[in-house]
């Protein structure tokens, strides 16, 4: 992912404004999403791509430091495009430094996703939900340290528990450290004589557990929650790694989003539109009455403002707009016929002949 090009990943220019690189990621994450492709891992694995290029290049911060230097890093980084001074120094002398660089105690968990359905109500207004996992929890028999009841984990005699090893040596430039993680504990500063027998000296168990997640209103379809500290626990009493939470909006059969905007169509006879009527018309919280004015056409629209999805992570909510829909009979009775044909010829409308013999006779059997 790395050396990926993030623009070429979400298939957009350089220049894509923000807006473009939403609708962007939007489309392939409904394309590659794991509900879509089940079991193929490549389209999970694209997924994945797709998912971390948009969290980068849909922060204004994090996508200037991409296009400047050419991979995600922070303010103040270098053009050799390493994280510090130690780093500078690993390029040219393989590691030797200063100070040294190397992993101490238990390293965090790794990253977990999980998608989640959730309904437009839910999307519009924000939700909490119950979500029941199996993910790496603490051991409850060794209480994460990996070691068995009654004993604890000895200091490693290698690295004196400071998970990596130092060695000096001689260059050109004068004494120079070697830091390096210690093999012998792998950078943990610790080891476990007596491995717990539940966890096997891991510190940690496949477990079911059950978390709230708490959906914030005006999210749409294919975004993507980050969660801190609610991932997998790490090994040996590593901190919980990230849960990465896929939201999908299942379709609603009444409206249409668009953005924080909602679109109902209401059908009425026209009839109704010609000498006016009132009409009741859904909403997210319930129903509104509308007035149809005498001659209302067809794609008539009304606005219903306030009454559409809160804006994320702001004050409001969008509109709702209510298209009328003129719907004209298919088939009419000889009355209905007779009076429509009575009202053209008073409004002096020419209008076609009226079907007789065999011709009407077949269309009443229809």
């Amino acid at each position: 992912m790395a050396s990926a090009n993030l623009y070429d990943v979400l298939e957009v220019e350089s220049n894509a404004s923000p807006d473009d690189v939403k609708r962007a990621y939007r489309r392939l994450a409904r394309q590659l999403h794991p509900d879509a492709n089940p079991g193929d891992a490549a389209a999970e694995a694209r997924f994945k791509e797709v998912s971390q290029a948009y969290e980068i290049l849909s922060d204004p911060e994090r996508r200037a430091n991409y296009d400047r230097f050419g991979s995600d890093v922070g303010a103040g980084a270098n053009p050799f495009g390493a994280g510090s001074v130690q780093d500078i120094f690993d390029m040219f002398f393989g590691g030797m430094g200063a100070q040294g660089g190397g992993r101490r105690g238990p390293q965090p968990g790794p990253d977990a996703e999980v998608s989640l359905a959730i309904t437009l109500e839910e999307a519009a207004f924000g939700a909490t939900r119950e979500m029941t996992l199996t993910l790496p929890q603490r051991c409850e028999t060794c209480s994460g340290s990996g070691a068995a009841p009654g004993t604890t984990p000895i200091t490693c005699v290698e690295c004196a528990g400071a998970g990596e090893v130092r060695r000096v040596r001689n260059s050109i430039l004068g004494q120079m450290v070697t830091s390096m993680v210690c093999s012998r504990c792998n950078g943990l500063g610790t080891r476990v004589e007596s491995p717990c027998p539940d966890c096997r000296g891991e510190g940690r168990r496949n477990q079911s557990t059950t978390m709230s997640i708490q959906i914030p209103a005006g999210v749409e379809d294919g975004s993507t929650m980050r969660l801190a500290d609610r991932g997998p626990v790490g090994a040996r009493g590593g901190a919980p790694g990230r849960l990465f939470v896929h939201l999908s909006v299942e379709p609603d059969q009444r409206f249409e989003r668009s953005g924080d905007d909602l679109h109902y169509e209401a059908h009425l006879a026209f009839t109704q539109a010609a000498l006016g009527t009132t009409i009741e018309v859904p909403t997210l919280k319930g129903t509104q009455l509308i007035e149809v004015a005498p001659g209302s056409q067809n794609g008539t629209v009304h606005r219903l403002r306030h009454e559409g999805v809160e804006h994320l992570h702001g004050r409001g909510r969008g509109d709702l707009f209510v298209h009328l829909v003129v719907d004209v009979p298919e088939e009419l009775d000889e009355t209905s016929e007779s009076l429509l044909r009575e009202l053209a010829q008073h409004r002096g409308e020419v209008i076609g002949d009226a079907p007789s013999g065999l011709f009407r006779r077949r269309k009443a059997k229809k």
